[in-house]
């Protein structure tokens, strides 16, 4: 199984934070914004990553995670996306990486003070298809919103509702089998003028193959200064956070 984190995009809303800097290099807690993920996919026992990013300062990924030993990763690779054209356009450029594995997509402002493992092994057990991680949330208008039927299942996602039809929110973590690769070339841009996630969730939702569970623990995006604020409280106050070891020589 395959991680990928993408750390893309412009980050406008954190401006003027983001005018020289890519906001995953943003300080969370004592640690860049990239950490959290990198340690959250690793610690769920995933050892081989890429990066795909694009905007401001995309070399200072390389300068600071190297060949992300400190991680314990076997292999952490990059790529480049050359215009935001949202999360499911960033996913084509890892198809070669992932190689018709099962990967696990992680987007890189997601900062959680609790382990992944348990959503890893329940896709394991799944048996393909995709899944996705749900938190009730104060303001679910913000994220992609599921929408649940009398029995409790998923009936349809809908990105950044102004009423939404739940309080949870589709945290930006997804599991996916290699079926991906064959969804991502029928999408159309939204009207927002993005590729969305939420469209290839829904694809697999309308084959019966999307699963889903509720996180247990804390969590946060950090792509406002509110929920940076707010990611950066869960990362001080959390036992669950990066421990970057010696890096090979």
């Amino acid at each position: 199984m395959k991680g990928v984190i993408l750390v893309g995009g412009l980050g406008t809303r954190l401006a003027p934070m983001t005018r020289v800097t890519n906001k995953h290099l943003l300080p969370v807690g004592r640690f860049p914004m990239v950490y959290y993920p990198l340690h959250a996919l690793t610690e769920a026992g995933i050892e081989e990553v890429i990066l795909v990013t694009g905007g401001n300062s995309c070399g200072s990924f390389l300068e600071l995670l190297h060949d992300g030993s400190e991680f314990g990763l076997k292999t952490l690779y990059y790529a480049f996306q050359h215009a935001p054209r949202g999360i499911a356009d960033a996913l084509r450029l890892a198809e070669a990486f992932v190689n018709g594995d099962d990967c696990i997509v992680m987007l890189g402002d997601n900062i959680v003070d609790g382990s992944l493992r348990p959503f890893v092994d329940n896709f394991r057990s799944q048996g393909g298809g995709a899944r996705v991680l749900l938190k009730e949330v104060p303001d679910p208008e913000r994220f992609g919103v599921p929408e649940f039927g009398p029995d409790q299942r998923i009936t349809r996602i809908i990105e950044k509702p102004p009423h939404p039809p739940s309080s949870y929110a589709v945290m930006g973590v997804y599991a996916y089998d290699a079926d991906l690769w064959d969804i991502l070339p029928g999408l159309q841009l939204s009207e927002r003028g993005q590729y969305e996630i939420t469209d290839v969730n829904n694809v697999y939702l309308s084959q019966g193959r999307l699963g889903y569970d509720v996180f247990e623990h804390q969590w946060s995006d950090a792509g406002t200064p509110e929920s940076l604020h707010r990611a950066s409280e869960i990362a001080w106050a959390s036992d669950f956070v990066p421990c970057p070891r010696e890096p090979r020589a």
